[in-house]
């Protein structure tokens, strides 16, 4: 019985370093975010299953999850299959999967840094890239940080790093300073410096700050990663503009986004399609029936109607018979001894 109990604690031991390495917790149990927990260290909190409980993560012996670990992104739906949201220490990925999805992506960080830059008045965020990645896919636009998403021009930071090595140590030596709200380091494609080893260093980092750090991988394949969490971001077809007499026709609505949960250790692969109020600076989302009524019902016409013609294309006339190409031809198809010199005459220049 003893060596039981030995062998359990190095077990309970070895899933403690390996959750605390990667970033997870070994027990996730439903209890009342106030109910107090046992002093014993291998006392579990007892769950409670009633509707409407709050969801509390805990560890054996103590709360391992604050009520504020999380960044609620403001979809109830979506939030509920994240545990709360995003984690406010860690490493997160937001993909894109091809490199036209660049625009869906950014404008999906800047609307998280948005969310963030609510909570944590006065300090900027630093967004880092290399100069292939600011080649490609540009940089936001001053004029429309404010304007979309409340963000000032002096809130944000720019480093653009000639080479992903620079570009790298930048991100880790940000994600430990507490002078940041958040990290956002934007990398293309799968290189191989941004490996396993290099993606702990910064969800350590960012855990040991207790910042966020978003890495933004445009046109990537998943991969094996340290971040807890995955989303894939690509753009929404956007509905028209909602009036007072209903949506007004060829008019352009809210930017919109299809989010895919790619990677999470607490929720089960899920789709939703959110749009960003500019005014309220938050999330809503859109249902499947907006989704159906967008795709099915087009009011534009795909080809404009002719101009400048009184009457229609007349209607083609009869079909006419070809013989069969490499066939025999009949008598009927031969030329008469009339027209044979002619055509088998040399043709006239002039």
């Amino acid at each position: 019985m003893a060596m039981n109990a030995v062998a359990r604690e190095t077990v309970f031991a070895l899933r403690r370093q390996i959750a605390k390495i990667e970033g997870t917790l070994p027990e996730r149990l439903q209890a009342p975010a106030a109910a107090p927990l046992d002093a014993d260290a291998n006392a579990i909190a007892k769950p409670d299953l009633t509707p409407g409980a709050d969801l509390t993560i805990v560890r054996r012996g103590k709360a391992a999850a604050l009520p504020d670990a999380f960044l609620p992104i403001g979809v109830e739906r979506l939030d509920a299959a994240l545990s709360g949201g995003l984690p406010k220490a860690a490493l997160s990925e937001i993909h894109g999967l091809e490199t036209r999805d660049a625009g869906a992506v950014a404008g999906f960080a800047l609307s998280l840094t948005s969310l963030i830059l609510k909570q944590a008045q006065g300090l900027p965020v630093l967004w880092i890239g290399t100069t292939e990645i600011f080649r490609e896919a540009g940089f936001p636009y001053a004029g429309g940080l404010h304007a979309s998403f409340g963000i000032e021009p002096g809130q944000l930071l720019f480093s653009e790093a000639p080479r992903l090595l620079d570009a790298l140590w930048v991100a880790e030596e940000a994600a430990r300073m507490t002078a940041l709200a958040a990290v956002i380091l934007e990398i293309r494609g799968n290189p191989q410096r941004l490996d396993l080893t290099a993606t702990r260093r910064l969800h350590a980092r960012a855990i040991s700050a207790g910042r966020p750090v978003f890495l933004l991988r445009q046109a990537a394949e998943p991969e094996p990663t340290a971040a807890p969490v995955r989303l894939i971001v690509s753009p929404a077809p956007a509905v028209p503009r909602a009036t007072v007499a209903g949506p007004l026709a060829g008019s352009i609505g809210r930017p919109a986004f299809t989010i895919t949960i790619g990677k999470s250790r607490t929720a089960l692969p899920g789709q939703f399609t959110l749009e960003w109020n500019p005014d309220e600076r938050a999330f809503d989302e859109r249902r499947g029936e907006e989704k159906r009524t967008q795709r099915t019902e087009n009011p534009v016409p795909v080809v404009s109607l002719s101009r400048g013609r009184k009457d229609p294309a007349a209607a083609p006339g009869a079909v006419l018979a070809f013989p069969a190409v490499g066939g025999s031809p009949t008598a009927r198809d031969q030329p008469s001894p009339g027209q044979r010199a002619t055509h088998l005459g040399p043709r006239r220049a002039g």
